[in-house]
């Protein structure tokens, strides 16, 4: 598979630009940004236990922690988007309802933005936060296994969070699994990507990593955004490697996480099969 689409060498600046501007592609994305923060900071103030729990010594390495009942019980660890340079962990507090009313944990952990760290230091970070999680999560209350999550640029750290030891199954959601076009839009501002980290840490061009993960994507998103979830199952499938390819029908970048939100949604189920 080509790194780049088909369309790209022909593609003006601004239409390569459009091709991965998720907020400009929802009308209504400032409005649903504004409603998820305030979910958040309600929920996030509703269940102050284990908030702030330092991984590292960036004020943004840190864990926000909601242990289920169980703590043998599995914990949903979610890894925020924002195409690196964007958001924070408590921006996404709510999205534990669903996994809590399940049974499971949920962990949310931060990390240092674009362009204070590269996407390298990003990288690292993950997998630091993940030897903290593995080592200290039980003595607060989260001692069963890990399964990886993520959104948007978080689905391409989830997809790297797969190789780390401590992680039993992964769920990358609209993710971004080749870097090459991102360095030609408007993103690479504050990336500044190189040639050495656009091969390092494209999860297709990395060794395929033989554990469950489950692919999904809103049928509403761009076309980039759908291509790069696609072919990623398809370069897994071809390696044997286990996990379906989601299509999450009607929902864009934004309201496809409503199906990780809410109990009984599709990736909930989805995440609850990636054990079995």
């Amino acid at each position: 598979m080509s790194a780049l689409p088909a369309f790209w060498a022909a593609a003006s600046q601004a239409e390569r630009d459009a091709a991965y501007n998720n907020a400009e592609a929802v009308a209504d994305s400032t409005a649903l940004i504004a409603e998820r923060d305030a979910l958040a900071g309600a929920f996030r103030a509703a269940h102050p236990a284990h908030l702030d729990l330092a991984y590292g010594p960036g004020e943004r390495e840190a864990w926000d922690l909601f242990p289920g009942r169980d703590p043998a019980a599995p914990c949903l660890v979610f890894i925020h988007g924002g195409y690196w340079q964007r958001n924070q962990r408590e921006n996404f507090s709510h999205l534990a309802e669903g996994a809590l009313a399940m049974g499971w944990s949920v962990a949310f952990n931060g990390y240092t933005l674009a362009p204070a760290a590269s996407l390298t230091q990003i990288a690292w970070q993950i997998h630091r936060a993940l030897d903290w999680l593995s080592a200290e999560g039980a003595a607060q209350g989260i001692g069963g296994p890990l399964v990886a999550s993520g959104w948007s640029a978080g689905g391409h750290l989830t997809a790297l969070a797969l190789e780390h030891p401590a992680v039993t199954a992964g769920l990358a959601i609209s993710g971004i699994f080749e870097l090459a076009p991102i360095r030609d839009t408007y993103l690479n501002a504050a990336l500044h990507l190189t040639e050495a980290e656009i091969a390092e840490l494209s999860p297709m061009r990395r060794p395929v990593v033989h554990k469950p993960l489950a692919i999904a994507y809103g049928t509403a998103e761009l076309p980039e955004l759908v291509r790069q979830s696609r072919d990623f199952h398809a370069l897994r499938s071809a390696a044997h490697a286990p996990g379906p390819l989601v299509p999450i029908p009607g929902a864009d970048h934004f309201r496809v996480l409503e199906a990780l939100r809410q109990p009984g949604g599709t990736l909930l189920r989805l995440a609850e099969t990636l054990l079995r």
